[in-house]
């Protein structure tokens, strides 16, 4: 099964995406790291997650950039200079408003920049287009 790895510190935003996706009717599973530090020992098999199999990846990655322990930036960072997370597509989905944080997330090879929107009418729709995107349309490449 597809799984969406979400990386979010605010509870209130966690429930918010988890909720968005489930009333687009996206079931796919959500597994969530509450900080940049549990995202990486999710991906890399480290940690609490020492052990897990890493050759299941998520199918997409959700990222806040705002994170305690590890920030967003360095998460995504440590994401593409890894030979088994570099191709993951990741998605930064923030509430930042700088535009350094919009350049700085491309130059370190974030696959998209969405802000999240304030009202629930918007958020919900735009973690619908998000979700089936990702999921349905985007076509990963092969693992080598």
């Amino acid at each position: 099964m597809k799984q969406i790895l979400l990386v979010e510190d605010n509870e209130s935003d966690e429930k918010l995406t988890v909720r968005a996706l489930r009333k687009s009717q996206i079931a796919n599973e959500v597994i969530v790291a509450r900080d940049g530090e549990e995202a990486l020992d999710y991906l890399f098999g480290t940690g609490a997650y020492a052990g897990r199999d890493t050759t299941i990846t998520p199918t997409v990655t959700l990222l806040d950039l705002n994170l305690p322990k590890i920030g967003g930036l360095e998460v995504l960072r440590r994401i593409r200079g890894d030979e088994r997370t570099r191709r993951l597509p990741v998605v930064v989905l923030t509430s930042s408003r700088e535009d350094e944080d919009v350049i700085r997330s491309y130059d370190l090879g974030a696959n998209a920049y969405v802000r999240k929107p304030v009202d629930f009418g918007q958020f919900a729709e735009a973690t619908k287009t998000l979700g089936l995107f990702w999921l349905l349309l985007n076509e990963s490449p092969p693992r080598i």
